[in-house]
């Protein structure tokens, strides 16, 4: 089934391919500049430190409706082993199995495609079983530090979380900016939070994960037109699921990915930073989300830090 219409006619309206080069891999991540980091480090008045990662555990967010996404497998390998010889220094090792985006990740430009090709009009099949990605692994952006910027949609529409049915839409990122007291701008990342977590965080994993509110295919248009560097939210899916239109599956993540060349971010717990902006009544922050560098990986684990 080839993919309709209407979701080609957005994806020329967002497309990136060749604005920063023929040879480019990181897409929006270029929006992050000096002076924008620079700018950034000015919304730290307090020091204060929020975590946004969710506990890498074996009992973690995955239910198995993704094959092979696991959540993390602990093993010790050694356990006050005298490396050296008796009465030296004992060391305790250990090892994890996990998918890369089975916790708070980021997915990287290669971790989709559609119409047989990846962000910057590279080949799907650059993607290979032994090498992984070639071309846009989550290895090629080193750093990512910016303003972070928190649209608190279930907020700004006065309910702790959205229900589960509920598409994020453009009109709802403006209500949420409008509650920011600030304008959404080149290099910002910006979270979005729709209180699904709590979900999770009840203990509730198959409630989290489906039915979830999410992103709806009108807002990618809301992102490129401010120039945003990246997104992340705090669903499982990052968009709704199930889809808006029948059998058009994430129809966000080919429009941020493939076509923006923007990355996503899933899982993020958004909570404790939903209830510190709204104490300091500041929604704007230094935000450290910084990728391990599995070279040809299509995502990566991340453990950002909101500082305010």
């Amino acid at each position: 089934m080839s993919l309709p219409a209407e979701f080609h006619e957005i994806a020329k309206r967002v497309n990136n391919w060749g604005r920063w080069g023929a040879d480019d891999e990181i897409g929006t991540l270029n929006l992050i500049t000096d002076e924008v980091v620079r700018e950034a480090a000015a919304n730290v008045r307090t020091g204060l430190r929020v975590p946004l990662a969710l506990p890498l555990r074996q009992d973690g967010v995955q239910t198995g409706m993704i094959p092979g996404r696991v959540d993390p497998l602990h093993t010790m390998v050694q356990i006050n082993q005298e490396l050296f010889g008796p009465g030296t220094i004992a060391c305790s090792d250990d090892a994890v199995t996990m998918g890369l985006q089975a916790a708070t990740h980021w997915d990287a430009l290669s971790h989709v495609s559609h119409s047989g090709r990846l962000y910057n009009g590279r080949p799907a099949d650059t993607i290979t079983a032994h090498g992984g990605a070639e071309f846009n692994g989550i290895d090629k952006p080193r750093h990512i530090v910016s303003r972070g910027v928190l649209l608190d949609v279930a907020r700004a529409r006065g309910v702790g979380r959205l229900d589960s049915g509920h598409a994020v839409t453009p009109e709802d990122l403006d209500a949420a900016e409008e509650l920011t007291g600030t304008k959404v701008g080149p290099g910002d990342i910006v979270l979005v939070r729709t209180g699904q977590i709590q979900l999770l965080l009840a203990g509730d994993k198959q409630g989290y994960a489906f039915p979830s509110p999410g992103l709806s295919v009108r807002t990618p248009e809301w992102f490129h037109a401010r120039d945003v560097a990246a997104v992340a939210n705090d669903t499982l899916t990052f968009e709704i699921f199930p889809p808006e239109t029948e059998d058009l599956w994430l129809p966000v993540h080919g429009l941020h990915l493939v076509e923006m060349g923007m990355l996503q971010g899933q899982n993020w717990n958004l909570e404790k930073l939903s209830t510190a902006c709204g104490e300091v009544g500041r929604f704007t922050f230094l935000l450290s989300a910084m990728p391990e560098p599995f070279t040809g990986a299509t995502g990566t684990p991340v453990a950002p830090v909101a500082i305010l």
